[in-house]
């Protein structure tokens, strides 16, 4: 019998593209906190944008869990909240004992090796990845991530065809592993556990805190996208940036929001999942800001300066 059979192919469409979606952010958010582990360090992360995110990873479960939109965003909505906990363990342990480690090589008089990447903003991180590129984010800006991308620089440089290939042949695997977790999770009949979620007919005051919640999560989710294109600007540069990441956020952000919009055609799901769409679909547009900030500022289209090195 196929787990899938009673349930209305719409709804199968939703889920597919749920699998997509949380595939697209795994691809996104692991490599940070796997670098995090390698390098025992996480320097670059502001404890105010952390936190910033961390309200906002909390405000968009709880306005899903709320406002019962489809299973697939609040199962990605989860697992941003488990990234999160993960990195602030990371962030209050490694810097615990960075900062304890800094202490005694001070005391031993060599003041080199601790202190001087603590100050230095612009720190490279071997194959470091960018924090938070979600329904809300995919950027390392000077208030998140201060380190650069190895890869970026040298995707620029890259042949043309084989980088968009490269690209391509990315995005397609994204696709086809989004698939395959959604056919596997299928038969083994996981969606059948899923429970149906509770959707209100009519508003409720409980309900209208969900859609708060989800406005304001959204709100969080686009605002981080600013400081990214204004610095950009500024340094007439995307150095530090690698450009699959932002396409893998596009990824992310359409899947999610179709899942959502495909869930249930219904007039008051249709209203009550708005800011879901804003906070993802929304930021589709800055993330094309970027795409043409990386044509725009490439250095194959720019005279070097006095002050490049």
């Amino acid at each position: 019998m196929d787990p899938s059979k009673d349930v209305p192919p719409v709804k199968v469409f939703s889920n597919v593209l749920g699998c997509v979606s949380l595939v697209a952010w795994i691809f996104v958010l692991v490599p940070q906190l796997l670098e995090n582990y390698r390098t025992k360090r996480t320097d670059g992360l502001s404890v105010g944008f952390l936190i910033i995110w961390i309200l906002g990873d909390i405000a968009n479960l709880s306005g899903a869990l709320v406002t019962g939109i489809a299973p697939s965003a609040i199962q990605l909505a989860a697992y941003f909240c488990l990234s999160d906990a993960v990195l602030i363990a990371q962030y209050v342990y490694y810097n615990a004992v960075n900062a304890e480690r800094a202490h005694r090589m001070e005391g031993s008089g060599d003041h080199h090796s601790e202190t001087s990447p603590l100050i230095n903003p612009r720190r490279t991180q071997p194959g470091g990845g960018a924090y938070h590129q979600r329904p809300g984010s995919a950027t390392q800006e000077e208030s998140g991530l201060h380190s650069s991308l190895p890869t970026a620089p040298h995707e620029q440089h890259t042949s043309g065809k084989n980088y968009w290939l490269q690209n391509v042949v990315a995005v397609v695997a994204v696709y086809l592993i989004g698939v395959l977790v959604w056919y596997v999770s299928d038969k083994a009949g996981l969606w059948n556990t899923v429970e149906e979620p509770n959707m209100p007919t009519e508003d409720t005051p409980l309900s209208n805190v969900g859609i708060a919640l989800g406005y304001l999560s959204a709100v969080l989710y686009l605002c981080a996208r600013i400081p990214q294109i204004l610095k950009n600007h500024r340094q007439k540069s995307c150095e530090g940036l690698a450009i699959l990441l932002f396409i893998f956020s596009v990824t992310g952000n359409l899947t999610y929001g179709l899942s959502i919009s495909l869930y249930s055609q219904e007039s008051h799901y249709v209203s009550n999942m708005i800011p879901w769409l804003v906070g993802s679909l929304g930021t589709i547009l800055e993330d094309f800001v970027i795409f043409y900030q990386f044509r725009l500022y490439s250095p194959r289209r720019r005279l070097p300066t006095a002050e490049e090195t």
